[in-house]
């Protein structure tokens, strides 16, 4: 790989994260330092982010409404996360930032809202690669029409256009990923945006894996290339305590009732007549989390700081020396293709005659290396990349037989060269010797039982 002789074993990212070198026991009673290649589920903190929740607690305090010193700060810190927010995606000036607990949240708003519009528009087009976050929301709401995926899992335009004609008048809303959580396939969300606003459709991306890994800019309003609506979370984003953000315009959120009802939401109520805020408050019921977005609002800074295309670049540069060793591996089989897609850090594998769950557990008890398994809350996907139809998912799950899954490795901008070797050599381990392997974690003892979980 061009660069890896010069960068090996240095990461200038590495020092700006908290905890990259804890130690974590092995099944051996041994420690040795962690490595974390479970990034695509959650990031950990960074120090930036430690030090603001440490320097800003003291003056935590109610907002809005409280007239004291402490929650004037506090609400300040509040407002002040929208606009590092708009700035990170380049938003216009009258989006709505809407703080939500998660992606998931946000897209569940966004789909009450929907629901709520007044014409026939019942359509929703999704794909196949969605994350259950932009798939669930909208089946019980709107009939939802699913892109298909080509035979390596990325998104056919073709089948997208034709959904789009056939749909055309129709369609409240495209909601489609970012950046698949299964694969790391980028979208061209550009692209996405200019096909569905020449049929006159606004488009949702849900960016809880884009936004963490690439430069997004929403475009102007005006633009073909606009995304009217973007959601993401902050704890993919080195940032914790579970915050999020959905970002659109306000129109949507002032008709109807909002996804949540209580306090902070309403101007006025009596037992006959509610009058809401205007968004964002009308969506943001409740105290909010607000060590979350002062921790969200920090992150941000941080990567503008480091600057996402050189963020980028080395976890790209991680996943193509990691994916090259990875295909020199026996018994491997690899579920995503990076040379045939551009992608983020993630590499979706399975090896031959070891179930997944196993495979995480050796990882993890021998090495020390997290990594995740299953389906990653993207079944139908994974179904496909796998080979199995619904009926016969639907077969083993009335059987209660072993699902099957994939294992997921996924990089973050402090990972290092010297990680993936120790992971490499490792699953040469295991794949060297499967068998021993199996016994001992597959049937001796039941802390490391097969879990039917995906």
């Amino acid at each position: 790989m061009p660069g890896y002789v010069q960068n090996k074993g240095t990461n200038r990212f590495r020092n700006m994260v908290v905890g990259v070198n804890a130690p974590v026991p092995l099944d051996n009673g041994t420690y040795t330092t962690g490595i974390n290649f479970d990034n695509a589920a959650t990031t950990p903190a960074f120090v930036s982010v430690e030090k603001e929740i440490h320097d800003f607690l003291p003056w935590y305090s109610s907002i809005h409404r409280g007239k004291g010193y402490k929650s004037v700060v506090s609400t300040d810190a509040y407002e002040a996360g929208r606009e590092v927010i708009r700035n990170y995606v380049r938003a216009g000036s009258d989006a709505a930032i809407i703080y939500t607990k998660n992606t998931t949240e946000a897209i569940n708003l966004l789909a009450c809202a929907m629901k709520q519009q007044k014409d026939d528009r019942d359509t929703v087009i999704s794909t196949w690669m969605e994350h259950a976050a932009n798939d669930l929301p909208w089946r019980d709401k709107f009939r939802v029409e699913y892109v298909e995926v080509d035979r390596y899992g990325r998104l056919d335009l073709n089948d997208y256009e034709a959904k789009l004609v056939k749909y055309r008048g129709k369609i409240r809303l495209v909601t489609v990923t970012g950046a698949a959580n299964v694969t790391g396939y980028l979208n061209d969300i550009y692209q996405l945006a200019s096909m569905a606003h020449k049929y006159d459709t606004p488009i949702h991306v849900d960016g809880a894996q884009l936004v963490p890994h690439v430069p997004t800019d929403v475009r102007p309003a005006g633009s073909p290339e606009h995304i009217d609506y973007l959601s993401f979370s902050a704890h993919k984003l080195y940032a914790p305590f579970g915050s999020g953000v959905l970002i659109g315009p306000k129109a949507p959120f002032e008709e109807g009732v909002p996804y949540c009802m209580g306090g902070s939401a309403i101007k006025l109520v009596t037992h006959d007549r509610i009058w809401w805020e205007e968004p964002p408050a009308k969506c943001e019921a409740g105290t909010p989390n607000l060590m979350g977005i002062v921790a969200m609002a920090a992150a941000l800074k941080t990567m503008n700081k480091i600057g996402m295309q050189n963020a980028f670049e080395h976890e790209r540069s991680l996943l193509n020396y990691a994916y090259g060793q990875m295909c020199n591996i026996s018994d491997i089989q690899l579920y995503s293709h990076p040379d045939k897609q551009k992608s983020i850090g993630v590499i979706p594998f399975t090896v031959e005659g070891v179930h997944h769950s196993l495979i995480s557990a050796i990882l993890s008890y021998e090495a020390g290396i997290a990594v995740r398994n299953g389906f990653f809350c993207a079944h139908p996907y994974c179904e496909r990349l796998l080979g199995y139809t619904a009926k016969q998912i639907e077969d083993i799950a009335e059987k209660n037989a072993l699902f099957p899954g994939l294992v997921r490795v996924s990089f973050g901008l402090y990972n290092t060269y010297g990680e993936i070797d120790k992971f490499i050599n490792f699953m040469h381990t295991i794949v060297d010797n499967k068998k021993f392997f199996i016994n001992k974690y597959g049937n001796s003892r039941g802390l490391y039982n097969i879990k039917n979980e995906v």
